[in-house]
């Protein structure tokens, strides 16, 4: 596994990154837009042509995958991990890999339906969505509604339309034979589930030690970056396709629209608006046009992302190469980074240090993409899942309750920790 290495963490430090990025913007708009930067990660170091003509549908199925979980509230379930009991502090970690386990499910899901959508065994994808659409309702009507099964009172119980829905595609997979696909989901959802609860220690140890640092964000970080590595090793060692069909031009034109045209302006019209900016940014001089500027800018970035990859992608009449596929990742992931600047205060005069190792990883990831070999296994396995798999999943389950064990033995009581259990 020597030369797929630096592919899995050229994928990990992308997502990570993106997904530290999402941090300042959040809800499902936020990680559809780091999916979307992690998927064409994903393409880039493949370094398969078809898979390059594909790109845009790539994305689009990882923008939906992964940014269908930011509908899940978890503010509270990293309040329970703060705990300083066991019971809790074990419920709160435990919970945090369940909610990283679907977003990763989803994510890595879609992206391994789509890889594996041949001319001969084509995805049916109206019949994919409707089932995850009725998956999601009937559970959330069942544990919500009937059980009364809260993980997360008096917030939004959303995680069980995302279970539901992940549920439907896992079982879809199952009836119409996509182990490779199966496989993706299964290592997706233990890495971005692994990445949430390790993530919670992180920003639990930062707080103990006093560190002076957006810990929320290394959490964020996490999620991604052990998602982004386990998603990209459930691709490279898995079989698909020798020669996946070109898109049709409708069906690019809807992926690039969807995902670097909505995307973005749902991201600014949620986050960088007059009014919303001037309740963001804390300034006393001149609130009014610093607020003014942000937005005005906001919208140049926004509306540069889809007019530059309109006219880079759509003159070659959708013959993308890699440079193609690597000029539409450097946009659209500087554009986001250059936005969490503005939205966090940059014109107020506010620069923070989590946004400048943004760019730190950014140019690291550039200098790694460059180095990247086909990332491919000698050997790729066809099989949906093993007792390997299985001890893995409790391996990452028993890890997390040590890590429960150990944090609450470094603190006693800290700031934003709650009780879900009274002990």
């Amino acid at each position: 596994m020597r030369k797929q290495w630096i592919s899995f963490l050229v994928v990990g430090m992308v997502l990570g990154t993106a997904w530290a990025v999402r941090g300042q913007f959040g809800h499902e708009q936020g990680a559809a837009w780091a999916g979307g930067i992690g998927a064409l990660a994903l393409v880039i170091v493949s370094k398969r042509n078809d898979w390059h003509a594909k790109m845009l549908t790539i994305a689009l199925a990882s923008a939906v995958g992964w940014g269908a979980g930011g509908m899940i509230s978890y503010g509270q379930i990293v309040g329970y991990g703060r705990s300083n009991d066991f019971p809790n502090a074990f419920y709160g970690l435990l919970m945090l890999f369940f909610i990283g386990c679907l977003f990763g499910v989803l994510g890595g899901g879609l992206v391994g339906l789509t890889l594996d959508s041949s001319k001969e065994k084509g995805v049916k994808w109206g019949s994919l969505l409707s089932e995850m659409t009725a998956g999601g309702v009937a559970v959330y009507y069942l544990l919500i509604e009937q059980l009364g099964w809260l993980m997360t009172p008096p917030r939004s119980e959303a995680w069980a339309v995302c279970l539901g829905a992940a549920l439907a595609m896992i079982w879809h997979m199952a009836r119409n034979n996509y182990k490779s696909p199966m496989r993706v989901a299964l290592y997706s959802a233990m890495g971005a589930g692994f990445g949430f609860a390790f993530g919670n220690f992180l920003q639990i140890l930062g707080n103990v030690m006093e560190i002076h640092f957006n810990m929320w964000n290394v959490m964020e970080y996490s999620i991604g970056f052990f998602g982004g590595i386990l998603m990209a090793y459930g691709v490279f060692s898995s079989a698909w396709p020798d020669d996946l069909p070109v898109p049709e031009r409708w069906e690019n034109k809807f992926a690039f629209f969807a995902v670097f045209a909505f995307v973005p302006f749902v991201v600014f019209f949620d986050s960088m608006g007059y009014e919303t900016l001037m309740k963001r940014i804390n300034t006393t001089i001149h609130p009014e046009s610093t607020a003014l500027l942000s937005t005005i800018s906001g919208g140049l970035i926004v509306l540069a992302v889809i007019t530059v990859g309109y006219f880079r992608l759509f003159k070659l009449k959708m013959n993308f190469r890699k440079s193609d596929v690597l000029f539409l990742f450097s946009v659209y992931f500087v554009a986001y980074i250059l936005l969490s600047y503005i939205v966090t205060g940059v014109f107020a005069g506010v620069l923070l240090l989590n946004h400048h190792l943004y760019w730190v990883n950014f140019i690291v990831i550039l200098m790694l993409i460059g180095k990247t070999n086909s990332p491919f296994f000698d050997n790729p396995t066809s099989s949906i899942i093993g007792k390997q798999e299985f001890l893995y999943f409790f391996a990452f389950v028993f890890l997390i309750m040590i890590l429960a064990m150990i944090s609450i033995n470094i603190h006693g009581e800290i700031s934003g920790a709650r009780t879900r259990f009274p002990f």
